[in-house]
C-alpha cells in the first residue's frame, strides 16, 4: 500500500464527502472555496487563472511538491482542485508542510 501523508488523507476525505471540485471551470462555478490546490505540472496560465480564483474566494492556495494532483486525487489530468469545506481545508493546511508549498 502506498504511503499517504495526513494532508493527502484529508484530500481523500474531501473527495468522499463530495466537498471538492476539480478543474478550473468547475472550480469557477463555486460560490465559495476554502482552499485551492494546484498541481506542480500545471501550466503558467493555469497557475495564473488559479491565482485569480484565489483572490475571488479569498482563500489559501497550495502547490503540490512530490506527487501530482492526479496521483493524489486519482482523477485523470487534474491540475486545479478546490476544497469547499472549512474544516477539511484547515486540516489539509495544518498538515501540508511536506506535500505542498503555499503560493501567494
Amino acid at each position: 500500500m502506498e504511503n499517504k501523508s495526513k494532508a493527502e488523507t484529508f484530500v481523500g476525505f474531501a473527495i468522499r464527502a463530495k466537498k471538492f471540485r476539480i478543474g478550473l471551470n468547475a472550480v469557477a462555478t463555486l460560490k465559495k472555496a476554502n482552499l485551492l490546490i494546484v498541481c506542480k505540472t500545471a501550466s503558467e496560465n493555469t497557475v495564473k487563472d488559479a491565482g485569480k480564483l484565489k483572490r475571488k474566494f479569498n482563500c489559501p492556495m497550495l502547490i503540490t511538491v512530490e506527487k501530482t494532483l492526479e496521483e493524489i486525487t486519482h482523477r485523470e489530468n487534474a491540475k486545479v482542485m478546490a476544497i469547499a469545506d472549512f474544516a477539511l481545508a484547515k486540516a489539509i493546511l495544518d498538515n501540508s508542510e511536506k506535500d505542498f508549498i503555499a503560493r501567494d
